[in-house]
């Protein structure tokens, strides 16, 4: 099935402009909610339609989205640049990735749900390594577990699905409620988000691919899980 690679602008028409702030909010998890929403009235031509994209913010209202459908005309935004995307890959390639990501891993729970289907939590990676730590140590020691997760989780990654990290650099970490909470500070349920940038090797193209399209990780909804890749330069020597 053909994909499709596309870079949007919000329109920067004076009439957009002036709903600057519902469409691009100042919050990030008011503005994660509003981009997701955003992006999905895009693809909205089937209501039965599951989502079947990715997209990440590049901020100042841009927007770049790997889908298996061309994203409709929009008066919210200038016209889309769209192109396919089937990149020609072969064993022993390497590509420089950026992957926006929301790293867990899953937990059953031994409860069942009102449905009769097991329950499971998500478990956030980068929290669970904080929280064993004084909370007055926490800040100090983020990025070096935020670093150790990106590393670990995206290895892991890779070995699932066709390609082998070289190196690994977490930007940053933050952390988002989960759109839509309203409610007390303790106890809110949240997502958080690494920023990776680096160098993979490409081990099985097919399987490589495949995960392109459905992207990494959770939170796909809100932003994460499109890894953005081009040719890396060879190694010297």
């Amino acid at each position: 099935m053909a994909l499709y690679l596309s870079r949007l602008q919000l329109a920067r028409d004076p009439s957009i402009k002036a709903i600057g702030a519902l469409l691009d909010p100042s919050d990030l998890g008011q503005r994660r909610d509003a981009h997701h929403r955003l992006i999905w009235s895009l693809f909205a031509g089937d209501p039965a339609a599951s989502r079947d994209f990715l997209w990440r913010s590049e901020g100042d209202g841009r927007f770049i989205i790997l889908s298996r459908r061309p994203p409709v005309q929009s008066p919210l935004f200038d016209p889309p640049e769209v192109k396919t995307f089937s990149p020609d890959l072969q064993v022993g390639d390497r590509l420089a990735f950026a992957l926006r990501a929301n790293p867990t891993r899953t937990e059953k729970t031994g409860e069942l749900s009102n449905g009769g289907r097991e329950r499971k939590r998500h478990i956030d990676l980068v929290m669970d390594g904080l929280k064993p730590l004084p909370s007055g140590e926490r800040a100090k020691h983020r990025m070096k577990i935020a670093q150790e997760v990106g590393e670990n989780w995206l290895s892991v990654q890779g070995s699932r699905h066709g390609f082998a990290p070289d190196h690994v650099a977490v930007g940053d970490y933050s952390v988002s409620v989960l759109p839509g909470y309203r409610g007390p500070r303790k106890g809110q349920p949240q997502f958080g988000v690494v920023e990776m940038t680096g160098i993979l090797t490409v081990t099985n193209p097919q399987d490589f691919l495949a995960a392109l399209a459905r992207g990494f990780g959770r939170a796909k909804a809100f932003g994460c899980g499109l890894m953005l890749v081009r040719r890396a330069p060879r190694p010297s020597g």
